[in-house]
């Protein structure tokens, strides 16, 4: 029996028919792909953050800053709603959908997201504490409140369909695109916008992060992300956002759009372990992998590609790498994104499978950024150096979060 007559999956199948992308590397998805491809760092000096302990980042290039006169949705809408939009906007041009011409009650919203507007939050505590009650913004809850990305993408798209807002920390985009499949096969949907999204660079953040010790230091911030290196220390904080549009194969064949890959499955579970890390025998995250799998109708040894967790933290790498072993054994290759644009968090798991996507439709693994010296307890076959041509007929994308949350996609060639 050969390896895609192993695939039968039992349900229609469900088409990604168009991607969105705002991210360190570049607003847009080519931007973002040659970044990624090129291995190129992002992480720099961020003035924002000037006297923390951990003074650099991952920024989102030539976005509006908020309250940019030149942008009026900066007025009204927190940085990681405008990060959404404009991700939406591109993945619904590329699948050639009309939002005037649709049928908005048969359109769904998926978002995920760690923290919602903190910015705003932040900002406006931060007044309210200096120049009291009277100088509160009235858009602070509507800018601050974690579901209002998907409530601005609901109202620019006329999209009447179920709109929901999930919050699985650094697993958020990639449970939202897993609730999304899950709507098109309830036959709930006809197309879902699905993915995450994230502006969690401020002050706060990154001082309780840092306190965590879970964040990269280092004379050299374009050095500090290092995912499976020896010297690797932990991640650095990235924002962006990443958007898929979903469907069913059948309708867009009827549109004659031509999927991207095909979300074959999805997986989910809990470490029920610790608030912050991972389990040490990984059983949560090899059950997310199973699930995905089994859901897909695949066999391990169906899995040409993994596009990793991957942050860069001691532990988690090599725990997330274990499991890897474990459960697929080596002959898949394996990347990171995380050292070329850093942790985005809860936009992580949209931005990861939007990459993981790419890499299925355009048959390119990007190399994992900084992986000068592996770790030898980790035993995969890491794409370093350069992007590999590589035919995929089945990757898995992995997202782990605070919490013992773990979500694992799997996306098949169109």
């Amino acid at each position: 029996m050969t390896r895609a007559a192993r695939r039968k999956p039992a349900r229609p199948a469900v088409a990604v028919t168009g991607l969105g992308l705002v991210t360190p590397a570049g607003i847009g998805v080519e931007q973002t792909w040659h970044g990624v491809c090129a291995g190129r760092p992002t992480a720099a000096p961020d003035g924002e953050l000037a006297g923390l302990a951990v003074d650099f980042s991952c920024r989102v290039p030539g976005f509006a800053r908020d309250g940019d006169a030149a942008d009026p949705s900066a007025r009204r809408l927190d940085r990681f709603s405008r990060f959404a939009l404009a991700a939406a906007r591109e993945a619904l041009s590329a699948a050639r959908l009309d939002p005037a011409s649709w049928d908005g009650a048969r359109v769904g919203i998926v978002l995920g997201s760690a923290a919602g507007g903190i910015s705003t939050l932040e900002t406006q505590h931060r007044r309210m504490i200096d120049s009291g009650e009277a100088r509160l913004s009235p858009t602070l809850l509507p800018m601050f409140l974690p579901n209002m990305a998907a409530g601005a993408l609901a109202i620019e798209f006329g999209a009447h369909g179920p709109c929901l807002h999930v919050s699985t920390a650094c697993a958020s985009g990639a449970t939202a695109i897993g609730t999304g499949l899950a709507l098109l096969r309830a036959d709930e949907c006809d197309v879902v916008l699905a993915g995450g999204a994230e502006a969690m660079i401020t002050r706060l953040c990154a001082a309780g992060f840092a306190k965590l010790g879970a964040l990269a230091r280092g004379p050299d911030p374009a050095r500090a992300s290092r995912p499976f290196d020896v010297a690797r220390g932990g991640f650095v904080l990235g924002e962006g956002a990443g958007v898929l549009v979903l469907e069913r194969a059948e309708d867009a064949a009827a549109r004659r759009v031509r999927p991207l890959a095909v979300l074959a499955g999805y997986g989910a579970s809990a470490d029920a372990c610790h608030p912050v890390a991972p389990a040490p025998d990984g059983a949560g995250a090899q059950a997310a992998i199973e699930r995905a799998l089994t859901d897909a109708g695949a066999e391990p040894d169906c899995v040409d590609h993994v596009n990793a967790h991957g942050t860069g933290t001691p532990m988690g790498d090599r725990v997330e790498a274990a499991v890897l072993r474990r459960t697929l054994g080596v002959r898949p290759s394996v990347t990171s994104v995380k050292g070329a644009i850093g942790h985005t968090l809860g936009a992580a798991g949209a931005i990861e499978a939007a990459v993981t996507v790419l890499s299925v439709a355009r048959g390119v693994v990007p190399p994992v950024a900084n992986l000068t010296d592996p770790d030898p307890a980790i035993e995969a076959d890491l794409v370093r150096g350069t992007a590999r041509e590589q035919q995929l007929d089945l990757a898995l994308t992995e997202s782990f979060g605070f919490g013992g949350q773990n979500a694992v996609l799997a996306f098949a060639r169109a």
